[in-house]
């Protein structure tokens, strides 16, 4: 990759999540990655993010082509029923169980 943002081979990096660079890396070149490995240890050295490089320049030395890569992938639409429970929508707590042991069964509650 020709362009460079702050000596590393992706824009914004640094802001990114581990989730997001592993999107990103499989468009880079073996070279730009072992940039990409240098400065992240150099810098925020974050376990993840230098196991995902480590495994990417694994897959170019097993032969894998660098393929575009971009932006995460877009999150499915959410269903009707996602995310619709509210306070105004909950359950009513309920009270626990009453516990007992196999011998002795639990008792309801005296009121």
């Amino acid at each position: 990759m020709n362009r460079r943002h702050d000596g590393v081979p992706i824009a914004g990096y640094d802001e990114l999540s581990a989730g997001e660079i592993g999107h990103r890396i499989r468009s880079l070149s073996r070279p730009d990655l072992a940039e990409l490995l240098s400065h992240e240890r150099d810098h925020a050295d974050r376990p993840q993010v230098v196991q995902l490089i480590r495994a990417r320049l694994a897959e170019l030395d097993a032969g894998a082509t660098p393929t575009p890569g971009g932006r995460e992938p877009a999150r499915p639409a959410p269903t009707p029923h996602e995310g619709t429970v509210r306070p105004a929508t909950a359950a009513e707590p309920s009270p626990p169980p009453p516990h007992g042991t196999p011998d002795q069964p639990g008792k309801p509650r005296s009121a």
